[in-house]
């Protein structure tokens, strides 16, 4: 049963001429203080969220976004700015770029933001994406085996650093501590100071492949998943998922220990919502297919995003697409709450929802609009979700 639901903000600008027929990707080089809106943005949103009865807004972390789709890089300190400005709204990362971080940076400033937010900041780790992002802060991407690698022995220090009081690690990439004398004596361990206040630490993933190397160390450390859509890939995830959870003495209903992440707009008809959308989702691909995010794509299509003629003869995915594969959900009111209750069929475990995904191309003031509408015409239909 659906208990909990979210929205998840990107982090991106106000912005103008969208979709394949407005400005290229390329030619967007925003100013200081458009980049710098993204935080008043942010604030905006989460007060909404907390007046409309939403559990955790969760934040995606990006660096050196000039075209302003993502400007958000660090999401512990803006969280404990927001948990200033709200009394009971959580905050969490949809993803920390944990290659782009030292292990124990990262654990560190988590522990420091649960303990300012009196536990209202959530961890979120993902592998990143973006090439700029992760190889220019000194870790690999494009070589995947290992990025994987050193994500995979990040992640093992983070958890062994918060949950045991001192400790060392030798590996692969990292020696800690380091081999050198402190105060006259060999260092032999290291204690995190702060630890996190509530342990042990609930951790969120994303699952794409599904490979079972990933599933394998997710269940190793307890984390949780994070599911695209709600259609028949999702449900191919939660099957494995929960035959993984099986496998190490676990029974579990399906959808238990996921959280779904859709895309809701709102519009008197599904066919208006529908188009209202396209231009949105249009940006979305030209921005996020030539980064790698839509592997079914081939070559000529990712480069027909480039292009605004080609791009609409090139058989791209739309938003109807996604509509059929219940990764969005257009129309009014009644008909998301209907396909929301299909969905909590389908997933008789699933308690968590996101109904934003990231929206990067939709103007924040239209996200604000699908925040306050969900919250007065779709929220009351699942009294168990209303905070």
């Amino acid at each position: 049963m659906i208990t909990s639901f979210d929205y998840f903000f990107g982090g991106h600008i106000e912005m103008q001429d969208l979709g394949f027929a407005g400005i290229p990707i390329d030619d967007r080089n925003e100013s200081d203080d458009r980049l710098a809106s993204v935080f008043d943005e942010t604030l905006f949103i989460a007060e909404l969220m907390e007046r409309n009865g939403f559990d955790t807004l969760w934040l995606a972390e990006h660096h050196f976004q000039n075209e302003g789709y993502g400007g958000i890089g660090n999401i512990p300190m803006l969280s404990v700015y927001l948990a200033q400005k709200t009394e009971r709204l959580k905050f969490g990362a949809f993803f920390h770029t944990v290659p782009a971080w030292h292990p124990l940076r990262l654990a560190e400033d988590y522990a420091t933001a649960d303990i300012l937010t009196k536990g209202r900041f959530r961890f979120g780790i993902g592998r990143g994406y973006i090439n700029r992002e992760v190889e220019t802060l000194g870790s690999p991407l494009d070589d995947d085996d290992a990025n994987r690698e050193k994500f995979e022995e990040q992640i093992d220090i983070i958890f062994k650093a918060w949950n045991e009081r001192s400790f060392s690690h030798r590996g692969q990439f990292y020696e800690l501590p380091p081999n050198i004398t402190y105060r006259n004596k060999p260092l032999k361990e290291l204690t995190l100071v702060p630890r996190p206040r509530n342990r042990p630490v609930e951790c969120w993933q994303p699952i794409f492949s599904a490979s079972p190397r990933g599933i394998d160390f997710m269940m190793k450390h307890g984390i949780k998943g994070v599911v695209p859509g709600a259609g028949k890939r999702s449900m191919e995830i939660a099957r494995r998922w929960q035959e993984a959870h099986a496998i190490n003495g676990r029974e579990t209903e399906l959808g238990e220990g996921l959280a779904l992440v859709l895309q809701i707009h709102f519009a008197d008809t599904v066919e208006e919502a529908q188009e209202e959308a396209r231009v949105w989702f249009e940006e979305q691909l030209k921005a996020l297919a030539p980064l790698g995010r839509m592997p079914q794509l081939s070559e000529a299509q990712i480069l027909a995003t480039y292009d605004p003629e080609k791009a609409p003869m090139a058989g791209l995915p739309t938003v109807r697409d996604l509509v059929a594969d219940d990764a969005w959900i257009c129309g009014p009111p009644e008909h998301v709450v209907d396909k929301l209750c299909e969905i909590q069929e389908k997933f008789p475990g699933l308690e968590r929802i996101s109904v934003g995904a990231g929206a990067l191309g939709i103007p924040p003031s239209a996200l604000r609009r699908e925040i306050e509408t969900f919250g007065e015409k779709v929220m009351p239909a699942f009294p168990a979700a209303r905070r």
